[in-house]
């Protein structure tokens, strides 16, 4: 099974090294395309992969190709594609707002076709990755196709109807939780901690608190009042935020993302 990448940026890298580190996909059965010669041979210092400036090498050589490149390119870069096309291949986008309906559209009847919405944390192995499928994925595909991706980190089957939900809650969201670090990091800086201290104890803050959320199984809410003492510090922090309405203000952000990969869709669709 050999596997291609048509860009390999901060997310199709991401996945990249995944995939490598992970043992599950030999580096010589890896091929990139990427027209930087400069970024080609750090891929082949890094990794041991095989690189190309083609396109036509990629998916004539790779049977499944995630292609990782900007929305704006599909339109020139599909019929490139299609041109080699076999049905036995997977084409994989990560693109917002191209849907797979977009993409059936340049490429023969019967083809396979899946698209993912990570997020940055794949850079750590630590990502979030919704995977949704067209008619012609197989069982057998799909679980080939989730073992690249749970490389990264968890990935999870998403009806496409919801991609639009999971970008605002996880391919946008460590945004979000970027700003609330960074709130946490300044104010503590503002009590007399240095910066570097501040920025680990806040940031392991938020990683062992998620990791309580996903572990124990303990609704959310129940494990903030677990930690919400009468009187307490906690409890005056809490009904600040609350006060100030944090969760209001989430949920806002949340939408605006949504509202926005509507958005994107419609126009390239329109």
């Amino acid at each position: 099974m050999k596997l291609g990448f048509i860009g390999a940026g901060n997310m199709g890298g991401a996945i990249l090294k995944g995939c490598v580190e992970s043992g599950k996909f030999p580096s010589r059965d890896i091929y990139v395309c990427d027209k930087d010669p400069e970024r080609r041979k750090s891929w082949e210092e890094l990794l041991i992969i095989n690189t190309t400036e083609d396109v036509d090498t990629v998916v004539d050589r790779c049977d499944i190709i995630i292609v990782g490149i900007k929305p704006d390119g599909f339109s020139s870069l599909m019929p490139e594609i299609s041109s080699k096309w076999k049905t036995n291949k997977i084409l994989v986008s990560m693109a917002a707002g191209i849907s797979i309906s977009f993409l059936e559209e340049y490429l023969p009847m019967g083809s396979k076709i899946i698209r993912i919405m990570p997020n940055t944390p794949a850079m750590v192995r630590e990502g979030m990755t919704a995977v949704s499928r067209n008619k012609n994925i197989s069982n057998q595909d799909m679980g080939i196709s989730m073992d690249i991706f749970s490389s990264v980190g968890m990935a999870e089957e998403v009806a496409e109807d919801l991609i639009d939900c999971v970008i605002g809650v996880s391919g946008s969201s460590p945004a979000y939780t970027y700003l609330y670090i960074e709130a946490l990091v300044d104010a503590a800086i503002a009590n007399g901690m240095e910066k570097d201290m501040a920025t680990k104890f806040a940031a392991q803050s938020v990683l062992g608190a998620a990791k309580m959320v996903l572990e124990t199984g303990v609704e959310p809410q129940q494990l903030c009042e677990n930690v919400c003492s009468p009187g307490g510090t906690t409890i005056e922090a809490v009904n600040k935020l609350k006060r100030n309405g944090f969760k209001e203000n989430v949920t806002q952000a949340f939408q605006a993302a949504v509202d926005k990969s509507k958005l994107l869709s419609k126009k390239r669709e329109g």
